[in-house]
């Protein structure tokens, strides 16, 4: 049986959001009209940024709108484009997840992705930063290689878990040993299905998860990267309710 590390991307390697990085791209590409952002994205990014609003329901209104600006787009171009963004910010990443990523290939262990971001990005940033698999969100195409705007999502918690177990299978991974890590709710089943789940700048509904499962209260390590500076809080820290 193998060990396997599985991480997230948006926000737990790659410090802002793929899906928001490609959107922009397609702006100053003429792709689509910057009318979009400012009619459809900019409240709710400007909820986030003043930390009045939720981020998940910031990425999943970006998600929503991504949909629609693929739709009948050829799978070459929106390639193209992730191919960009990761040549020129696919370096932007938390030195904390980064080093992880080299210690776990050190150790001979698995290192695999499951983000929600868009399958392209994902493989794109994956082979970039030297993952063994990877998996994203599925956008389907149809004979002619042109998105339709149906998809198969994988940024909720319940599809993360359940990819985890294909890949599982697939891979002869054992669970007990493997690594996770995540940020937000969407990653909470994939961490608890592991025996050393790491909440790396968690949200404050991940961390509620964390703080109301009395196993993953236990076994989570939460680290905090701010700046060049790298902190790890203890679980007595978190049972305090100090970090909330």
């Amino acid at each position: 049986m193998k060990t396997a590390a599985f991480f997230d991307i948006d926000g737990t390697l790659y410090r802002e959001g793929l899906i928001t990085s490609i959107f922009k791209k397609f702006i100053k590409s003429d792709i689509i009209d910057e009318s979009v952002w400012y009619q459809e994205v900019r409240d709710k990014y400007n909820q986030w940024d003043k930390r009045v609003g939720n981020y998940d329901d910031y990425l999943l209104k970006m998600a929503e709108i991504y949909i629609e600006v693929v739709r009948g787009l050829h799978q070459s171009q929106v390639e193209y484009i992730a191919n960009k963004v990761v040549e020129q910010k696919g370096d932007k990443v938390y030195i904390y997840t980064r080093d992880k990523i080299l210690w776990h290939k050190q150790q001979g262990h698995m290192v695999i992705t499951v983000s929600g971001s868009p399958y392209e990005l994902v493989r794109a940033m994956s082979i970039k930063h030297g993952f063994d698999a990877y998996r994203g969100t599925i956008y389907e195409l149809d004979q002619d290689n042109r998105y339709t705007g149906n998809l198969f999502p994988l940024w909720d918690s319940a599809s993360k878990q359940k990819e985890i177990m294909k890949l599982v299978e697939e891979y002869e991974i054992d669970l007990a040993t493997s690594y996770a890590y995540g940020d937000t709710a969407g990653d909470f089943l994939m961490l608890k299905s592991v025996g050393n789940p790491v909440a790396m700048n968690p949200t404050k509904e991940l961390l509620q998860k964390i703080m109301q499962d009395q196993e993953m209260s236990q076994k989570a390590k939460i680290v905090v990267e701010r700046k060049d500076n790298i902190y790890q809080l203890s679980p007595d820290m978190l049972k305090s309710g100090s970090v909330l």
